[in-house]
């Protein structure tokens, strides 16, 4: 593989220098930021703008442990049900005892989560969860609640910048690891950016498939980038399709999620003629972990022939599931939907990565200076299936241990330009339709690497997907969009390349053959 995206031509028009830079405005980006020394000058880039991210679009909550009755060794142990028993324990471990203290953090910072009439913090429940654990804002706004918040604190501090709207491209390297990194503005103007320090926060891989719950912009731009500078990478094959996207007839540029929440409130999984299915698949039916009920609506829209199933939470007043709901409710209510008299049609679609960028305990990668955090990170915490409402929690603690290593190991940046710049052949011009190639590996990609998987159909979307690799690493072209389609190449035969190594079920990787 080719080691940077870029070639020879490329002639960069600026440079800057920060000591630490954090890719991702997302909570891990974030909460990354504010836990570093005010005497360190960081910078935050977006590659829009803070509201276009998947923390933003989180419904679901927050999984900690902060209710008398719970106890951290029973998230522990949710946590590695849930993971199919391939999960880090240490890390796992750092997760469930340290979360409880960067909830308290967030409290402390005014993040408005929703209170009982008590007062008291109102605790749901969700799938794979033995206690109610998740905290939640706004409802169903967690994400874009805390973000916002977040987001506020840290413009108020005079070590972090921000800026939005700047494409990353490539992580510079030297001998001794992370030197910088290459990114690209609206108008196509090259920067170089010095610094010994960069955070890889930028989220998840949803345009490798046809239909995701994630923004447009998840193009998996870090996590390529790391591959290409060698960081390792862990879980790949484990990529978690949510069961209840909401169905529409028509491909939607995102797909509308229907929270798990709805189903810990008491939402049933029905088939068309009203029937539950999935009562005696599992002990917690409709509330098993996410890849048993995706396999569970996959198998009965297999069965029945039909695109979709439902949700049935017609039980609870309207009041209440507009209060508890609300951007759920107002979404299906602006498409004809009452969720209070109508079911809900949902089917599978992909979600979150379980896998990623190997990190270790304080979110290092193998490759010196560089940190991953959030979707991007593989911190060993989800194993082969992530437990509901862990992800934002994750985003917290390594976002606060990556910043917490930084701060005891500071290194000053390189201050010229040409110090970081490699020396790289012109490679041929490419002169393609991206959008059509983008469209033929998503459909390459959810056709034989979704929720169910057979060896035949994995070869063969390797041997296409490599072809179409191979066409985009022959050449070059300044275009963004050949950035985001080369990387989600590199991601998507990294995906096959692990789901065929791994021959076995588990988790939420599913082969029929």
């Amino acid at each position: 593989m080719m080691r940077y995206a870029i070639d020879g031509s490329i002639k960069p028009k600026r440079h800057s220098n920060y000591d630490v830079v954090i890719v991702g405005a997302g909570i891990a980006g974030l909460y990354s930021a504010l836990n570093l020394s005010p005497s360190l000058k960081c910078c935050v880039f977006a590659k829009e703008t803070i509201d276009i991210s998947n923390s933003w679009l989180a419904q679901g909550g927050i999984a900690a442990v902060t209710a008398p009755d719970d106890d951290p060794e029973l998230h522990f142990k949710d946590t590695l049900v849930a993971g199919a028993g391939l999960c880090d324990e240490a890390a796992v471990h750092v997760l469930v005892d340290e979360g409880p203290m960067d909830i308290r953090k967030l409290i402390e910072m005014n993040v408005p989560f929703d209170l009982t009439e008590s007062g008291e913090l109102d605790l749901t429940r969700e799938g794979g969860h033995h206690k109610n654990r998740i905290l939640h804002a706004g409802g169903d706004a967690t994400g874009r609640e805390t973000v916002k918040t977040l987001a506020y604190i840290a413009s108020q501090r005079e070590n972090i910048i921000f800026r939005d709207n700047t494409f990353f491209v490539d992580i510079l390297t030297d001998e001794k690891g992370v030197s910088g990194l290459l990114v690209k503005d609206d108008d196509g103007e090259y920067e170089t950016v010095a610094t010994r320090h960069l955070v890889l926060c930028t989220g998840g891989i949803g345009q490798v498939f046809e239909t995701s719950t994630n923004p447009a912009v998840a193009t998996g731009d870090g996590l390529a980038a790391a591959i290409r500078a060698g960081a390792e990478l862990r879980g790949m094959e484990f990529i978690q399709f949510h069961p209840t996207g909401l169905w529409s007839p028509d491909r939607e540029s995102r797909a509308f999620l229907i929270s798990e929440s709805v189903r810990g409130e008491g939402g049933l999984l029905k088939n068309s003629k009203g029937e539950r299915f999935m009562v005696g698949k599992h002990e917690l039916a409709e509330l098993a972990p996410r890849d048993i009920v995706a396999r569970g609506i996959y198998n009965e829209m297999k069965k029945s022939g039909e695109s979709h199933v439902f949700i049935d939470i017609t039980s609870q007043p309207e009041e209440e599931l507009a209060r508890r709901f609300p951007t759920i409710y107002n979404e299906c209510l602006r498409r004809g939907i009452n969720i209070s008299r109508d079911c809900i049609p949902v089917c599978p679609v992909h979600h979150y990565m379980m896998g990623g960028v190997k990190t270790d305990l304080y979110a290092r990668t193998a490759v010196h200076g560089l940190y991953a955090c959030g979707e991007t990170a593989s911190t060993g915490v989800h194993g082969a299936n992530r437990l509901a409402s862990n992800s934002m929690l994750e985003c917290l603690v390594f976002g606060r241990r990556a910043a917490e290593d930084i701060n005891r190991s500071f290194s000053p940046a390189l201050s010229s330009s040409e110090e970081l710049w490699p020396a790289l052949p012109v490679r041929p011009a490419l002169n393609i339709d991206f959008k059509a190639l983008r469209e033929r590996m998503q459909h390459i990609m959810s056709k034989y690497c979704f929720v169910v998987r057979t060896k035949d159909g994995l070869e063969t979307a390797r041997r296409e997907m490599r072809d179409i690799l191979d066409m985009l690493s022959s050449g070059f072209s300044s275009a963004r969009e050949y950035d985001e389609d080369l990387s989600l190449a590199i991601i998507s035969v990294s995906i096959i390349d692990a789901a065929l190594a791994r021959t076995e079920s588990i988790g939420a990787h599913y082969r029929e053959s």
